[in-house]
């Protein structure tokens, strides 16, 4: 490590995972205040584009942003992304809409992307010798931090402050950031002189993400799988998808070098990753609306429910990180698995008549199993690949994870609508005549208390049976994309290959 960083040094690192910590935190704060900021927008039908815009926005800048470090100065880069994301975030919360909430989050997710890629290259500039290791755990202690309170300060500022606080809380810790790495941090690594930027891969690996995501958003949901809408879409999907394979087979510098995956665990790591989180990330999104809309539990009990998936997710990350020597990467994924598998299969036994104690150790299981899953797969991925690639391996394990969570809050998105919509069409003989018609005009009346105090008791059974009913349905997706690690975990090397 440079000299020049002996005094500098602890507030780099701090700036660093405070902006990390602000990235993670935007992902999870969420989902105790969505059922209140769509109260207030309006726009339920747009519910999962608040989580997918973000997400999908985030996938595609993070293995932009880790190649750019690599040929540009990291110090701009990050500056850049912090910039974005606190600019993004005043403009989240000044929202007078779902759209302009929406298009917020679009950036929100550009500027986390860059965040994301870049802590991790610049925690490993700035690592004592011999000490990489323990200066980047301290970024998934980050991540186990605002898993444990996220839910719950969403909870906590929609109860007692106002849901645009959730973005506003970003702005002064951004600072924060901005100056620690602005004053503290020099460049030292040389960059390459000529740039050979793979402006057709990143152009075509958008595009396939992009068409990815609206298919499962939009399919058999606001179209059906058989419409000319749907099937155009998917042969452009699978198009651009065959264009970036074919655009990376020739680049110079590709974005995303294909012999990668023929590394032992280099791919196996990063599927098991992206399928954890299309099952965890879908959980956080989609149990608070069964906490508050099919039990009807107030804002700020969903935040604690919610709050023991993420200490689950807290301590299975530290004691993975303090035992995972001990059982090796292949045994810690597959202990990970099957808790994930467990937890998400119990969600399979709520009703109407489920406890908050009960839904908390459910998630408190699959919270843990995640906590092991993530570093044990991270780890995996970085061995697998030379230590000259670990920048480009780590974003591609967060890409994996921000795609596998894009994708599933889509998919159980259009599953629990649908199931929801089916159920209200069906029970439409036992609600007065005019309440279904203004329910599905605006269907975020499911989740006003006021609103529910209103209509005859026996409706109000009928509308938390239908959300129960649908939540359900995408608990079903949750346990069923929950297995698939389960296989694919047996194939993992049993023994790492570590080329560092």
């Amino acid at each position: 490590m440079p000299k020049r960083y002996s005094s500098g040094r602890p507030w780099i690192i701090g700036a660093a995972l405070v902006a990390l910590f602000l990235g993670a935190l935007d992902a999870l704060i969420m989902s105790a205040a969505m059922p209140t900021i769509i109260s207030d927008l309006g726009g339920l039908d747009l519910y999962a584009w608040v989580y997918s815009a973000y997400f999908l926005a985030r996938a595609v800048s993070l293995p932009v942003f880790g190649k750019l470090s690599d040929l540009y100065a990291t110090k701009k880069l990050f500056l850049t992304a912090v910039i974005l994301f606190i600019s993004a975030s005043a403009l989240a919360g000044a929202s007078p809409s779902m759209g302009v909430l929406i298009l917020a989050r679009v950036f929100q997710g550009l500027g986390a992307g860059g965040i994301f890629a870049l802590v991790y290259v610049v925690l490993s500039d700035v690592s004592l010798p011999g000490q990489r290791a323990k200066t980047l755990s301290l970024a998934s202690s980050v991540w186990g931090i605002s898993s444990l309170i996220g839910p719950t300060l969403g909870g906590f500022i929609v109860t007692f402050f106002s849901w645009r606080w959730v973005f506003f809380i970003n702005l002064p810790l951004g600072m924060f950031s901005l100056v620690g790495i602005a004053l503290f941090f020099k460049e030292f690594r040389d960059k390459p002189k000529t740039v050979h930027l793979d402006w057709a891969g990143l152009t075509f690996m958008s595009g396939s993400i992009l068409g990815l995501l609206i298919l499962a958003m939009v399919g058999g949901r606001d179209l059906p799988w058989n419409s000319i809408q749907i099937i155009v879409l998917a042969l452009v999907t699978i198009l651009f998808g065959a264009g970036f394979y074919v655009a990376e087979k020739n680049a110079v510098d590709p974005i995303l070098n294909l012999d990668f995956f023929k590394y032992p665990g280099f791919g196996l790591g990063n599927a098991i990753a992206f399928c954890a989180s299309f099952s965890i990330f879908a959980l956080f999104a989609y149990a608070p609306l069964f906490l508050q809309g099919a039990l009807g539990r107030t804002p700020l009990e969903v935040g604690y429910a919610m709050l023991s998936l993420s200490l689950g997710w807290s301590f299975g990350s530290i004691l993975m990180g303090r035992t995972i020597h001990r059982f090796g990467r292949k045994r810690a994924t597959i202990a990970g698995i099957l808790l994930l598998v467990a937890g998400c299969g119990l969600t399979l036994s709520f009703s109407r008549d489920t406890t908050l104690v009960h839904c908390f150790f459910v998630f408190l299981t699959a919270g843990f199993g995640m906590g092991f899953i993530t570093l044990s797969t991270l780890l995996v991925v970085q061995d697998s690949l030379p230590a000259k690639h670990l920048g480009i391996a780590t974003s591609l394990h967060q890409f994996s994870r921000t795609l596998g969570g894009a994708i599933g809050v889509g998919v159980c998105g259009a599953v629990v609508t649908t199931r929801l919509l089916n159920g209200l069409e069906a029970a439409a003989g036992k609600f007065p005549a005019n309440l279904l018609p203004h329910i599905k005009e605006s269907m975020e009346n499911l989740f006003q208390v006021d609103f529910l105090a209103l209509i005859p008791q026996a409706s109000e059974i009928l509308l938390k049976q239908a959300v129960a009913n649908g939540v359900f349905a995408g608990f079903v997706v949750v346990f069923i994309a929950s297995l698939v690690p389960l296989l694919l975990c047996f194939f993992l090397p049993g023994k790492s290959t570590d080329f560092s």
